[in-house]
């Protein structure tokens, strides 16, 4: 909190500032990650060495294989350790890995910025001031501590702006929103504390199956708790720093929304697959529709979900959840187009719930997959009847593509 406090309180030129964050972040890595700290750096290093030296229009092709190779290195080194060797995996290294994922998403966000002349970086080899000048800001933007360990992401332009925006016209205080920030995760982690504890109490696999299926919907809200506690603490950090603040209407309270992963009121009360694949993780899903959706010309749906499965790991579990996800998310879109009532009918509010309740059971699964990893959360599944809900969307998605093929 004292280095967020120097940050945004003495009157550092831009450079200094540039440094001040960048140090910050180095720090951090090393005090958290210790040797495995290098794997950033090493991605930082690389990248700035193919900003250099390849031509913008080329250098995302680049980027995105060199650090997607990196990152895809150490996570089969770790299954190799965990499934092969049956090694215990230091807490460092998931947190290095976990770091290196936010970090890819910045450097490929960077790259397009690059290709599509969004963000112009020159350099000149008898200007070296004015090279590291250039550079500066640019590694900052990568190593920034108030994003170094949770994110969320934001474009490198926006990160300039604000960096500048601290010394010409500065936020107004954020005490206020940091507190009440602060104040929602501890609310949040008593409610996840009670559950996990009344979990805690029960066997799903002796149990009648409406128990075991609400018992699986409470395990799935507990570790979606996890991540909204750790978005908003994410978010404090960053709106202590002075980022994410939106200019709002005299008389108007300040709006420190703008750095958001998701807010958890907005994502649970999705009632539908693809509101809620919008909605959750709000900056990576618009990274990986930047990244995949929209510059794949087939199958791009598939291709999104198939990227973010390889992004995350390429755990066991990870296939079946972005697969499942992917399939779910596709037959919403014709689920809804045939069946959802007109504006004025009177069973718009019960197909509104039942699909509400559709998307919970169902994401209920997607996360119980994914965070369990390996076949211990699919036998789950199975014992306790709720993998039957996504698997009838996938059903119905291919009785509708038959009925409409005809």
């Amino acid at each position: 909190m004292c280095w967020i406090w120097l940050l945004r309180s003495l009157k550092y030129g831009p450079i200094k500032k540039y440094l001040f964050v960048s140090v910050g972040g180095c720090v951090l890595a090393v005090v958290t990650m210790g040797i495995y700290s290098s794997l950033l750096f090493t991605s930082t290093l690389v990248f700035i060495l193919l900003v250099c030296s390849v031509d913008p229009s080329c250098v995302h092709i680049w980027v995105f294989g060199i650090q997607m190779l990196w990152q895809t290195f150490w996570h089969l080194l770790i299954q190799y350790r965990e499934y092969y060797l049956h090694e215990p995996v230091s807490i460092r290294l998931f947190l290095a890995v976990s770091c290196l994922m936010l970090l890819t998403q910045r450097i490929t966000s960077v790259s397009m910025d690059l290709q599509e002349k969004r963000v112009h970086l020159t350099f000149s080899s008898s200007a070296k001031r004015k090279a590291c000048v250039t550079l500066l800001p640019l590694l900052s933007y990568l190593l920034s501590f108030t994003t170094l360990l949770g994110g969320p992401l934001c474009s490198y332009s926006r990160f300039v702006s604000s960096m500048a925006g601290l010394g010409l016209n500065p936020p107004p205080n954020p005490l206020g929103a940091v507190f009440f920030k602060l104040m929602q995760v501890l609310l949040l982690e008593l409610v996840r504390y009670r559950l996990v504890h009344f979990l805690s109490t029960y066997d799903p696999s002796n149990s009648i199956p409406l128990y075991g299926i609400l018992w699986v919907l409470g395990l799935a809200l507990s570790l979606r708790i996890q991540y909204y506690s750790h978005w908003r603490i994410s978010e404090c950090l960053n709106n202590a720093a002075g980022f994410g603040f939106w200019a709002h209407a005299p008389g108007a309270s300040p709006d420190w929304s703008g750095l958001s992963d998701g807010d958890f009121w907005a994502i649970e009360a999705s009632s539908r697959m693809s509101e809620f694949s919008r909605r959750w993780n709000a900056t990576t899903a618009s990274w990986l529709r930047r990244l995949v959706y929209r510059r794949c010309k087939r199958f791009p749906l598939f291709m999104t979900f198939g990227f973010s499965l390889w992004w995350h790991g390429c755990h066991f579990g990870h296939f079946v959840g972005f697969l499942t996800w992917a399939a779910t998310v596709k037959a919403d879109y014709h689920i809804h187009r045939y069946l959802h009532p007109q504006p004025s009918s009177v069973w718009r509010k019960i197909y509104t719930c039942l699909s509400w309740i559709n998307t919970q059971m169902t994401v209920a699964c997607i996360v119980t997959a994914v965070e369990f990893r390996d076949m211990s959360g699919l036998r789950l599944l199975s014992l306790t009847y709720i993998g039957l809900f996504p698997l009838f969307n996938i059903i119905l998605l291919f009785m509708l593509l038959k009925l409409n093929a005809v």
